[in-house]
């Protein structure tokens, strides 16, 4: 796969208790279930992080995003700069159940830019974005716009659920471990998986 893909492991985790990349679920760190489902995809794959975040041990590289500002487009903008070219997938690391195949088709559309959509809401920490589009979200960086808000405008190709349905079920595709709640849900949904 010609593309690189980047897990954003930038955020806070302020709702979740802080540390995310480093929260165990099922015995490993949150981190390495994103991470270890680029690898299987056969790709290029870096972790972008804020200078101060705690990270585990990973098999990928470490891409530092700059401290300030504190914005999801501020690790998208970055692993774009780091690319050389080549288009991104953008996994967020709070995404346990993303799967290999899915990130592998990503980076495979003919398709600039490529955002699932679920519930008529737009998910762009799981997304393709092409080189061309880091001028647009430089600016939309620089003037702190809302990451749905930018994205939607920028105009990508929409990821319906029959497509992502081809993957996985699509809420578990996209579950994204937000709040000691979706810990024990993403727990027990490990749980009946065994």
């Amino acid at each position: 796969m010609d593309s690189l893909i980047a897990v954003l492991a930038g955020g806070q985790g302020e709702r979740v208790g802080g540390a995310k990349p480093s929260l165990q679920l099922g015995g490993r760190p949150l981190i390495d279930y994103s991470v270890s489902a680029g690898l299987e995809a056969g790709a290029d794959v870096i972790v972008v992080a804020k200078p101060d975040t705690a990270l585990p041990a990973l098999e990928a590289p470490v891409l530092r995003e700059p401290e300030e500002p504190r914005h999801p487009l501020c690790g998208i903008v970055a692993a774009l700069r780091e690319a050389g070219g080549r288009a991104v997938i953008v996994v967020g690391c709070d995404l346990p159940f993303v799967t290999a195949e899915l990130l592998g088709w990503l980076g495979g559309l003919p398709e600039p830019f490529a955002v699932p959509e679920l519930n008529g809401r737009l998910h762009p920490l799981l997304a393709r974005y092409s080189p061309g589009l880091l001028a647009p979200l430089e600016r939309a960086l620089e003037g702190r716009r809302h990451l749905q808000e930018a994205v939607r405008e920028l105009g990508p190709r929409l990821i319906h659920e029959d497509e992502l349905g081809r993957f996985g079920e699509p809420g578990r595709l996209l579950f994204n471990l937000n709040t000691p709640e979706d810990l024990a849900r993403a727990q027990a949904i490990l749980a009946s998986a065994r």
